[in-house]
């Protein structure tokens, strides 16, 4: 081969193989990326599954209705509020690990589960009530999230019950 054979092939491999190279080189750090958020996401759904089971094993608390659980006994009461500090934890670091400003719509559908977790649990008065206590030492980025969505939930249970007594019998 001559020498500009191989100044062709070397240009071919500097204008072609090298952004091939770059291109190749990105797409695999964010199928990694990806895999490592599909990752982290799968063991935090697997610790929340592992939260209701211990909501399950104590179904005297009536954690999964939609009401305060009245009349509950002092070890009821800090079985309860043991358990919602796990929740806390839980939504912590889901937070930190999932929560992000600005997302792509992957991450976004993934962090929208999460959201409604907290939307669903902030619904409970006995939560919201329990929540500055257990907000204590927490992340205060995260803590100022839940608080604003456990006023936005407190808010539309006031609403619906004014329009509950507006329309009673």
């Amino acid at each position: 081969m001559s020498l500009e054979t191989w100044e062709l092939l070397s240009y071919a491999v500097t204008v072609i193989g090298l952004p091939f190279a770059i291109y190749l080189f990105i797409h695999e750090q964010r199928k990694e990326r990806d895999n490592e958020e599909q990752e982290t996401y799968q063991l935090l759904s697997d610790s929340y599954t592992d939260f209701l089971k211990l909501v399950l094993e104590n179904p005297d608390l009536k954690l999964r209705s939609s009401g305060r659980t009245e009349g509950l006994t002092p070890e009821q009461r800090e079985r309860m509020l043991v358990l919602f500090d796990i929740l806390v934890s839980l939504f912590e670091r889901a937070y930190l690990l999932v929560y992000e400003p600005r997302m792509n719509p992957q991450q976004s559908r993934r962090w929208n589960s999460w959201e409604d977790y907290m939307r669903e649990w902030c619904r409970r008065e006995d939560f919201r009530d329990a929540l500055p206590g257990l907000l204590s030492g927490e992340d205060s980025d995260f803590a100022d999230y839940i608080r604003r969505l456990a006023a936005e939930e407190g808010a539309k249970a006031a609403a619906s019950a004014k329009v509950g007594k507006r329309d009673g019998p």
